[in-house]
């Protein structure tokens, strides 16, 4: 089973670009070169916009049933290619098969839910306050829309904007990552073998900057949907808001987790160690600030350290493997001044704090001690898999602690009072949390952060309305 060819697909066309200009794709389990991204031209950006427009002039006209049918016949073309999707996921991103197979069904069950949920875009009649008058508001899609998207989650991250886009009448011009391109490639297959109208989905490669700033100088878009880093996300907005472009945007997190001493601690400790170090902590949700109440901070620790222990590192497409490496070597570096800097704060290092010496972008599962508030993981995303633990007196303390950071995307609480429950879900600043767990998102469910994480959601009826605008019309009759 070998990794594809890539291609871009502009106006319904499979194309290399161009100037015929690529980059390889590396393997980070063995930083060997698997493929070769087409990067497009300006010519090829200009053929996607104006397909794109086309495209939405033949789709927002098709009936939300007849676009269903379309979508449904995609997902069942993804499954039918499931194993072959999920090995080539693996494979340019690393994350163990397992956990490539859970985001590719996740991704099938977006296409799903929203195709449905795309038949009912309600609007409403309201009430006149003059005879013989009728009022209506009614949802249309927002008009051709743009995703650019990170490399952490290659399926998901490409489906939550297509899925959202297409079910609400909308086309999408997506940039997908150059290091993760295969999969975004593979849901576009499936797309277009299911009779998606040409035009009305574009996969476009090429130099993020240059990408982004040609397609938002256009007046074609209308909404673009971001997920990436905060910085990025400040830059992109600025561009569109010089065509008054809506936006969605999904940006960064440093969640913090808070453990208190009425948990049951084994419990938390486990799940912290299956949610830290999922997809070696390259996660925009991963818990990240590990707060623990002062009484059981070191029963809690040596928990999480047993844990941590017993994290199998290798090639994701390995049998037993539960974390893979990081996406690339760039990262190893990042991860070594995080521990160095949270050692030299006076933080403890208790399990890991190496990058493993092989071929591919490998660095231990790392647990940290009684890490500093002023250390700099505690106080930058490290997207990586390391784990820092503190201790905290009382609940006004831990809350105002979780809340001292300028991030907002999630939280993660474990407790045994209700009451403790209740002061959380009111008083964290975070678009989403979850308690006693580390399930925070389905696809029926909102997706999208506060503060500097973000803002918009994707998942859920408030996905679907980022891609919808509201029409107003007023008739007398008689």
């Amino acid at each position: 089973m070998s990794y594809p060819e890539l291609k871009m697909l502009i106006a319904g066309d499979w194309v290399v670009g161009g100037a015929g200009k690529s980059e390889p794709v590396i393997c980070p389990a063995d930083g060997s070169e698997i493929g070769q991204v087409p990067h497009a031209t300006t010519s090829d950006l200009d053929r996607a916009l104006e397909s794109s427009l086309e495209g939405f002039n033949v789709w927002r006209k098709m009936t939300p049933h007849s676009r269903q049918a379309v979508l449904e016949k995609a997902a069942r073309l993804l499954e039918d290619r499931f194993e072959v999707n999920c090995t080539n996921l693996t494979r340019e991103m690393g994350k163990p098969l397992a956990e490539s197979k859970i985001e590719m069904q996740v991704a099938i069950d977006l296409l799903r839910w929203y195709a449905e949920e795309g038949k009912r875009v309600y609007g409403r009649i309201i009430p006149s306050r003059f005879p013989g008058m009728q009022h209506e508001a009614r949802k249309v899609p927002v008009g051709p829309a743009l995703a650019f998207v990170a490399w952490n989650f290659p399926a998901t991250n490409v489906m939550r904007k297509v899925a959202g886009a297409l079910a609400a009448g909308c086309s999408i011009i997506i940039k997908p990552s150059e290091e993760t391109p295969a999969t975004a490639v593979a849901i576009g297959t499936a797309l277009m073998d299911a009779g998606l109208p040409a035009g009305v989905l574009n996969i476009v490669f090429g130099v993020p900057a240059q990408v982004s700033e040609h397609l938002l100088a256009s007046t074609i878009p209308r909404k673009l949907s971001f997920t990436g880093s905060v910085p990025v996300g400040i830059h992109l907005q600025q561009l569109a808001a010089k065509n008054l472009i809506r936006c969605t945007m999904e940006l960064g997190g440093h969640s913090p987790v808070m453990v208190f001493k009425d948990a049951d601690i084994d419990a938390a400790a486990q799940l912290c160690t299956q949610g830290k170090f999922r997809n070696a902590g390259q996660v925009c949700i991963s818990p990240t600030r590990f707060f623990i109440e002062e009484s059981i901070h070191d029963q809690f620790l040596e928990a999480f350290k047993k844990h941590v222990e017993a994290v199998n590192i290798g090639n994701g497409l390995d049998a037993g493997v539960n974390m893979g490496p990081l996406v690339a070597d760039r990262r190893l570096d990042i991860m070594e001044g995080f521990v160095s800097n949270a050692v030299s704060e006076g933080g403890e290092l208790i399990v890991g704090g190496e990058r493993v010496q092989s071929s591919g972008s490998f660095y231990q599962p790392t647990l940290l001690a009684n890490v500093p508030d002023s250390a700099q993981i505690m106080t930058e995303e490290p997207f990586g898999p390391i784990a820092p633990t503190a201790t905290f007196a009382s609940l006004d303390e831990v809350i105002d602690r979780s809340n001292s950071l300028p991030f907002g995307l999630a939280a993660y609480a474990f407790t045994g009072s209700p009451k403790t429950a209740g002061v959380l879900k009111t008083e964290i600043e975070s678009g989403m949390l979850a308690i006693n767990s580390l399930h925070i998102h389905s696809v029926e469910t909102p997706f999208g952060g506060l503060k500097n994480s973000g803002y918009g959601y994707e998942g859920g009826i408030e996905g679907l309305e980022a891609f919808l605008a509201t029409k107003y019309s007023s008739e007398v009759y008689t």
